[in-house]
């Protein structure tokens, strides 16, 4: 499969439907910035205890990961577009609940129930959002496509923090969350303007269906055997027990040990959430001259170096720069592992390979961020730190020895579902 643009064609920009679909997803994004800062800086408020932060995002992540076992057989079931609709309507009610309770008092226990149940929303969203640029691009700029949204939501994630920062100073971190649910009902209103095209011809065969279970493991399956995927999932479920918590760790760095305030932070995670844009401009032309295996795994080694320099970082400009760059690989990493699956996985069976993967990689998250956290609270940021870089590069180094390092154009997936066939000028995986 060439990635390689069509000559004649109009340029993502000028597409009415991926247009819609860019901006719906960037006001979602938007918002998901303000409680990207507000939520860590409520429970630090109430409690003080980066343990009890830690806590959180273990048990909401673990929630999604939960989600994602089934979000991907629901996503290829049902209308695409309608889901994510659905997601955005109950976050915006969840999430408008917390500044309303908040106006009596501090309650974290509500935070335990809401945020878990709107992050297993967010998993189902993600996962069809994830499938639904196959529906609205051909399969020759799906690299391209997703490089523009993750710019534009890092973009927003410039200002987001920036803005949440001052919200949550002058007015408190509840504020902040009220905005983020504003920003779910623009999200739905958007999302009803888009059309996406059909999952598979008309005259194509009916896909079986069997028990949710059988069909979740229909697409664990199709991951497991494709050796690029299947590396990549054991990687990565490493990686991100590595990172889960940084941000929650971050912050804590931030206000604790360098004695920055909340605006301080947010004007940290603004700043750096440029990195996430630059990553997000360079990962197609990077990926076209370098290839997969070399882009994937020179992100990732990039990333542990920078972690473990944010530990050991004075100066909050230090810090600053340093994450910048941990979220300039990040994305270059992301978009890469996302784009492949979207490029060689069948699409009925997309949504539930994206969940699988999702799920299995996440699955060590959870437990990761409390273990983080917990030991950024005992030991001090700087050790953690180290570690942590110090494992995301041996995660870089163990994919020279996977079929990760020789990917380039990968194979096309079979219509069947049954496994990759090799395609015509491609070389394989």
């Amino acid at each position: 499969m060439s990635n390689a643009p069509r000559l004649g064609r109009a340029p993502l920009w000028r597409d009415r439907s991926f247009g819609t679909y860019w901006i719906a997803q960037s006001l979602s994004a938007a918002g998901d910035a303000f409680a990207y800062l507000a939520v860590p800086l409520l429970v630090l408020q109430a409690t003080g205890s980066v343990a009890q932060m830690g806590l959180l995002t273990a048990v909401a992540g673990a929630a999604s990961v939960a989600a994602g076992v089934f979000g991907g057989v629901l996503v290829d079931r049902y209308d695409r577009r309608t889901l994510m609709i659905v997601a955005d309507l109950v976050r915006l009610v969840l999430y408008g609940l917390v500044p309303l309770v908040w106006l009596a008092g501090p309650r974290v226990w509500l935070l335990f129930v809401v945020l878990p149940i709107c992050e297993a929303a967010g998993m189902l969203f993600q996962v069809a959002a994830v499938t639904a640029v196959r529906n609205l691009v051909d399969a020759d700029r799906i690299t391209e496509a997703n490089g523009r949204l993750q710019a534009t939501f890092a973009a927003t994630a410039v200002l987001g923090p920036l803005l949440a920062g001052v919200v949550s100073a002058r007015f408190g971190p509840a504020t902040a969350i009220a905005v983020n649910a504003a920003s779910f009902a623009l999200s739905a209103a958007g999302l009803r303007l888009v059309r996406l095209r059909a999952a598979r011809p008309a005259d194509a065969p009916e896909v079986p269906r069997g028990s949710p279970l059988v069909e979740f493991l229909a697409g664990a399956r199709f991951l497991w055997r494709q050796p690029v995927l299947r590396a990549l999932t054991v990687l990565l479920s490493v990686f991100v027990f590595l990172v889960y918590g940084f941000t929650d760790v971050l912050i804590y760095h931030v206000t604790h040990d360098l004695g920055g305030s909340e605006g301080t932070v947010g004007t940290v995670l603004g700043l750096a959430a440029l990195g996430t844009v630059a990553g997000a401009l360079l990962v197609a032309p990077l990926r076209r001259r370098r290839g997969f295996g070399t882009t994937w795994i020179g992100a990732h080694a990039v990333c542990g170096f920078a972690v473990a320099g944010v530990g050991a970082a004075t100066t909050v400009p230090a810090v600053t720069a340093l994450t910048a760059v941990y979220l300039c690989c990040l994305s270059i990493g992301g978009i890469c592992s996302m784009s492949l699956r979207q490029e060689i996985t069948p699409d009925h069976l997309l949504g539930r390979v994206t969940s699988a993967f999702w799920s299995t990689h996440y699955a060590l998250g959870p437990a990761g961020a409390a273990i983080l956290t917990w030991t950024a609270g005992r030991y001090g940021v700087p050790a953690v730190a180290l570690v942590a870089g110090a494992g995301c590069l041996l995660v870089a180094v163990g994919g020279l020895f996977t079929p990760i390092r020789r990917a380039g154009a990968e194979p096309a997936a079979d219509p069947r579902g049954l496994g990759p066939t090799p395609a015509v000028g491609t070389t394989g995986g």
